[in-house]
């Protein structure tokens, strides 16, 4: 089986089109489409059909870019490992929460593209449970997600994890309430605001009430944790905000006891893609070294990371 014909179908399974794929790789048009038709004659199979006035690939194209993946991955590992000098090249496709992308992904992309020119991020934001689904579909090389002690995340058989850095948080209350721990119960009467496209902190919300014996009443789902200051300055509710990040002056975060929350986010890749060396590139440079402890970290205010 022709690896470069593989490599044409596999950009073709990540950019979506013949055309990306040709500008990609500097071909025509036409010479992207001979060669995956010469493929499907290689394997007997059927691998794109229509779709409007592109195409996409079928069910066996799908596998086979699958399959493309763990093949292509195993003979640059070889021709690494027997050209040290070989450069990774590949495109990778990032997504993740905002945090995780800027804490983690951002400090190394410029080293990264100095060292390793050939490899190219395509960067988008996702929320965990958005980019699960992106990696079990294969739309995804690399996921960054989180989740909570007190609601821990699934990501199911096909996925690999790796803990990245982790964050205690505490209870966002207006700037006129009293200062040390919260009572948690003592807030059983408020309006609570959680995230809208992830149910993790509201998991954790629920879980944190159920021991102090309420149900909290959620009423705002807000995604930015500015806004959730902001609503918070303005009476409309209490949510749970990471300790240690400056806040707005409106707002200030309680600890938390018995127990604390605490965030802990993470590099998910499909199992066994680890090994592919563009991605092995940059889980090099944001991972932890094997064995070592999960480290503490900052979550920085958007204006202050510019």
């Amino acid at each position: 089986m022709d690896t470069r014909r593989l490599q044409l179908l596999l950009a073709l399974s990540r950019l979506g089109s013949m055309r990306a794929v040709a500008e990609t790789y500097g071909l025509t048009t036409s010479t992207v489409s001979q060669q995956i038709a010469a493929l499907a004659k290689e394997t007997g199979a059927q691998l794109i059909e229509p779709e409007g006035r592109r195409v996409r690939l079928t069910p066996a194209g799908r596998r086979l870019a699958d399959h493309a993946v763990t093949i292509l991955a195993a003979i640059d590992s070889a021709r690494l490992d027997l050209d040290p000098d070989a450069e990774p090249a590949g495109v990778v496709r990032v997504g993740g929460f905002a945090t995780g992308i800027r804490v983690s992904l951002l400090p190394t992309v410029a080293e990264l593209a100095e060292t390793h020119p050939g490899v190219e991020l395509i960067i988008s934001e996702y929320e965990p449970l958005e980019a699960f689904a992106l990696l079990n579909d294969d739309r995804l090389d690399l996921a960054l997600t989180y989740d909570y002690n007190l609601a821990p995340a699934s990501p199911g058989p096909l996925l690999e994890t790796v803990p990245l850095w982790s964050i205690t948080w505490g209870l966002g209350v207006p700037h006129t309430f009293p200062d040390g721990p919260a009572d948690f119960a003592s807030y059983a009467d408020y309006t609570w605001i959680v995230n809208s496209r992830n149910t993790a902190d509201e998991d954790a919300v629920r879980t944190l009430a159920a021991l102090a014996g309420f149900a909290p009443r959620i009423a705002h789902e807000i995604d930015s944790l500015d806004l959730v200051e902001e609503l918070i300055t303005a009476g409309y509710g209490v949510g749970l905000l990471p300790l240690g990040r400056p806040t707005s002056a409106g707002v200030k975060v309680l600890p938390l006891r018995d127990p604390q929350p605490v965030l802990t986010a993470y590099a998910v890749t499909r199992r066994g893609r680890a090994v592919w060396p563009p991605l092995r590139a940059i889980l090099d440079r944001i991972c932890p070294p094997p064995g070592a402890p999960v480290p503490p970290a900052e979550w920085p205010r958007p204006e202050a990371a510019r």
